[in-house]
C-alpha cells in the first residue's frame, strides 16, 4: 500500500504522484487539513480548494476509492497514517514555498516521503545557465526552457483499490460562482480555448490585454490547484500552434504558451529565493524608504482611489477573487510606483483575495511591477491608469461594470471623470468628490516623485491628462 498525499494536484490525469502510488496496487488518497493553513480555507481560494476536493472525492468514489481527510500537523498526521496502515511509501507533488519545503523536511524525517514533479513542466533547477544557476532574466530562461525535451510523464488515469479507513468530514463552503469546481471543468475550459480554427487562442495576441473582453483562458485557478496539468496545457498550446490557420494565429498560440513559461519562471525564482514574498531580489531595494500611508493603502484596497481602472480592478477582486492580468499590473503599479507604498503590502492583499493566489506568481509579479525583482527594466516602469484604461477598456465597459457611479459617464471621460465639466457631472450623476472619489494623487507629481525615488528615466512619459480626454 502507498499513500497519495494530495496537496495542489487535485486531478487524476497527468499526475506523477498518483501514478507512482498506483504502482503499488493499493492507494490511500489523503488530504491533511493543516492548521497552519486554516485561515486560507476561509478565503475565496480556500473555498475553491474545498469544493474541488469534494469533486475529486466524488470521482474517486466512482472508482471505488475516496479522499481520506485528516486534520493536524502533517509532520504528525502522515507518519501516524503510515504506522496505522503499514504503507511502504508516501508520494506527493513537490512544492517550493518556504513553508512547503520546511513541512516536507519534517515529514521526511519520520515517514518514507517521495516527492515528484508536477507543479511545472520543467522542475526548478532544470532550467539553468551554463554555471548551473537560475536565470534572472526571463528571455534567457525562455530560450533554455523551449529547448528542453517536453516529455509527458503520465497522460492517463491509473486504476487502484483503496482500503476502508475512517475519515473526518470535509468542511462545506460555497464555491466561487465564476469558477465551477472540478477536473472536468478545467479540461473543458482548455478545450474551449484552443480547439477549432476560430478558437480564442488565435486572437490572444491581439486581445489578451483587453480588460473588457473574455480573451483569456480562465485556467489560472485550475492550474493553481493542479486541476489541469501543465503538460496538458503545453500540449494544447503546441497543437494549437501547429494547426494554426495563419502565421498571426500561430504567433498568438505561442504567446499564450509563453504565459506558461512565465509561470514556471516565477516558480523557479521562488525555489531559488524562498524569501521572494518578503525580500526584494535587487539588493538596492531591500531597504527602500517606502511611504507609510495607511489611508492610501485602504483607499486602494477598497477601490476608492479616484482612478477608475484601479478602482474597478480592486472592487472586482474583492467581489470575485479574480482580475485580469492587465488590471493586476495597473493596480500593482499604482500602489507601488505612484503611491510608493511597500509592494509587500499589496502582495499580501492580493494573496488574501485571489482565488488563484500563488506564492511564486503573486510575489514574482509584484516584484516585477514594482521594479525591485528580477528581469528589472533599466527605466522606471509606470502604468498610467488613464491611458491603460483608454487603451484596454476603450468604451469603459469594464469600468462601468464594477463602478456603477460611472455608468452614465460617456467613454471620452470615463477613465478620467475629474475632467468632466461640473454641469455634466451633475447631469450624469457623477460628482467627483461626492458620488465618486476625487483622484488620490496628481499623476504628474506622483510621476516625478517616483522617478526621484527610484532613479533613472521613464520608458514612456507619464503626463497627467488635461482638458478633454480622448477615447
Amino acid at each position: 500500500m502507498a499513500v497519495w498525499w494530495i496537496r495542489r494536484d487535485l486531478r487524476l490525469h497527468d499526475n506523477p504522484a498518483l501514478a507512482a502510488a498506483a504502482g503499488h496496487g493499493v492507494v490511500l488518497p489523503v488530504f491533511v487539513l493543516d492548521p497552519h493553513l486554516s485561515a486560507q480555507l476561509r478565503t475565496t481560494r480556500g473555498r475553491f480548494l474545498l469544493n474541488n476536493l469534494r469533486k475529486l472525492d466524488g470521482r474517486l468514489r466512482g472508482q471505488g476509492s475516496r479522499v481520506l481527510v485528516r486534520s493536524g500537523d502533517p509532520a504528525e498526521v502522515i507518519p501516524a497514517l503510515v504506522r496505522e496502515t503499514g504503507a511502504v511509501a508516501v508520494y506527493a507533488q513537490e512544492d517550493y514555498s518556504a513553508y512547503a519545503r520546511a513541512r516536507d523536511r519534517r515529514v521526511a524525517e519520520r515517514a518514507p516521503l517521495v516527492l515528484l514533479p508536477g507543479v511545472t513542466v520543467h522542475p526548478p533547477g532544470s532550467v539553468a545557465n551554463h554555471e548551473g544557476r537560475p536565470y534572472q532574466v526571463f528571455s534567457r530562461y525562455r530560450e533554455t526552457w523551449l529547448r528542453l525535451p517536453r516529455a509527458r510523464p503520465w497522460a492517463g488515469v491509473p486504476s487502484f483499490s483503496t482500503p476502508e479507513i475512517p475519515s473526518e468530514p470535509l468542511p462545506h463552503a460555497p464555491c466561487p460562482a465564476e469558477f465551477p469546481p472540478g477536473e472536468e471543468e478545467a479540461l473543458a475550459r482548455l478545450r474551449t480555448f484552443v480547439e477549432g480554427p476560430q478558437a480564442p487562442v488565435y486572437r490572444y495576441a491581439e486581445d489578451r490585454h483587453r480588460m473588457d473582453l473574455p480573451a483569456t483562458s480562465g485556467l489560472s485557478p485550475y492550474l493553481r490547484f493542479g486541476l489541469v496539468s501543465p503538460w496538458a496545457v503545453l500540449a494544447a498550446a503546441d497543437t494549437a500552434a501547429r494547426e494554426a490557420p495563419d502565421p498571426e494565429a500561430r504567433r498568438s498560440a505561442e504567446i499564450w504558451r509563453d504565459q506558461l513559461v512565465w509561470r514556471e519562471y516565477f516558480v523557479s525564482l521562488l525555489a531559488s529565493a524562498p524569501r521572494l514574498r518578503t525580500r526584494a531580489l535587487r539588493m538596492r531595494f531591500v531597504h527602500f524608504p517606502w511611504r507609510e500611508d495607511e489611508a492610501s493603502l485602504r483607499a486602494w484596497e477598497e477601490g476608492r482611489t479616484g482612478f477608475p481602472v484601479v478602482d474597478a480592478a480592486m472592487r472586482q477582486l474583492r467581489e470575485t477573487g479574480w482580475i485580469h492580468n492587465r488590471a493586476r499590473l495597473v493596480a500593482a503599479s499604482f500602489l507601488s510606483r505612484l503611491l510608493l507604498v511597500d509592494w509587500r503590502r499589496g502582495e499580501q492583499v492580493f494573496f488574501s483575495l485571489l482565488v488563484d493566489g500563488d506564492p511564486a506568481l503573486n510575489a514574482g509579479n509584484w516584484q516585477w511591477t514594482a521594479g525591485v525583482g528580477s528581469d528589472a527594466a533599466p527605466y522606471v516602469r509606470l502604468f498610467n491608469p488613464v491611458r491603460q484604461g483608454q487603451r484596454f477598456d476603450p468604451d469603459g465597459k469594464y469600468v462601468k461594470r464594477w463602478i456603477p457611479e460611472l455608468r452614465r459617464v460617456p467613454p471620452p471621460y470615463v477613465h478620467a471623470p475629474w475632467t468632466l465639466p461640473r454641469d455634466d457631472q451633475i447631469a450624469y450623476r457623477c460628482r467627483v468628490g461626492r458620488d465618486y472619489p476625487a483622484p488620490l494623487v496628481d499623476l504628474g507629481s506622483a510621476r516625478e516623485r517616483a522617478v526621484r525615488a527610484f532613479g533613472g528615466g521613464l520608458h514612456k512619459p507619464l503626463r497627467p491628462p488635461t482638458g478633454r480626454v480622448r477615447s
